[in-house]
Parts: structure tokens; sequence; C-alpha cells
């Protein structure tokens, strides 16, 4: 007898790694990504593990998937993850091109028990970033300064470049 899987079967793994994780020094969050062929790589939030602000677990999941496969894109794919992504999850999606997120708590639960992450919400969503990060182009002067657009001609001129 066939065993059919969902994206309940999905989504529930996501909440299993989650609280395995935190039994194991890590956040409370977890992630499978499921490629279109039905290939499942997982991934759990390991910031404070590691020191790595950046190991959240949809980013170790996109992560684990595309150094298996050998790829830098999951075309087709679904993200199934135990929280709504933060904005560096769902950027990492785009990245990656995976087709769909699907989550479980949503961030308004993972604030009432301390992972606020509304201010980087709001860093995107207002018109005054500033306000939280000070981001700001520089312009280079004088004869030693490259040209800005240097690595991008570079880039572009190279016969051998792999686009993404």
């Amino acid at each position: 007898m066939a065993v059919i899987v969902t994206d309940q079967t999905h989504l529930a793994r996501s909440i299993e790694l989650a609280t395995a994780n935190v039994l194991d020094s890590g956040g409370p969050f977890g992630a499978v990504i499921v490629t279109a062929d039905g290939q499942a790589f997982d991934g759990v939030n390991r910031v404070t593990a590691t020191n790595d602000p950046t190991a959240h677990a949809e980013v170790t999941a996109i992560r684990r998937a595309c150094t298996e496969l050998g790829t830098f894109e999951l075309s087709g794919a679904t993200l199934y993850t135990s929280c709504e992504p933060c904005p560096m999850c769902l950027a990492s999606a785009l990245w990656a091109r995976v087709d769909r997120v699907i989550f479980a708590a949503d961030r308004h639960d993972a604030a009432s028990v301390g992972f606020d992450d509304a201010v980087f919400y709001e860093y995107f969503e207002n018109n005054q970033p500033g306000d939280v990060l000070s981001v700001r182009k520089l312009e280079l002067d004088g004869p030693e300064s490259p040209p800005v657009l240097q690595p991008f001609n570079t880039w572009n001129s190279l016969q051998t470049r792999i686009g993404y």
C-alpha cells in the first residue's frame, strides 16, 4: 500500500524537527525543502549553537538541498517551515527560486514567546528603513578609485559565467 505524502505531512515534519532541535541546543524552528521530484531536505535553527545569525532553519534546509543536489536553484520546490519565515529566509527562498512556502505558526506566535521580528518586517514595509539600519551609497572619487561597475563589466565579459 502506497503512503500518500501531503503538505500536512511535511509541515508536521518541520514542527517535529523544531521540537527536537530545542532539546539539542537549537532554536525552536524547523524546515523541510521538498523538490519537485519529491526529495526532502531537513533544516533546523542553529543560530545560538553555531554563533551564526544566518543559520535559520529555512536557510539551513536550502543550503543542504542545494549542496546535496549540486545546484543553487530549487525551482519547483516547496519550503515547509514550522514558523513564518523572517525577511532573510523569505529572501533566501526567493534567491533559491523556491516555488511555494508553507508555514505553521506565524510571526505573532513567535513574538509571543520572545522571537519578535517585527522590527525586521517594518524595515522593509515602511519608507524609512534608516530608522533601523543605516544603508547608504558612497561615491568613490580619485585616481586610485576603481570604476564601480568594474566587477559587473568583468563578469559580463566572462564567457564562462553562470547566470543566476
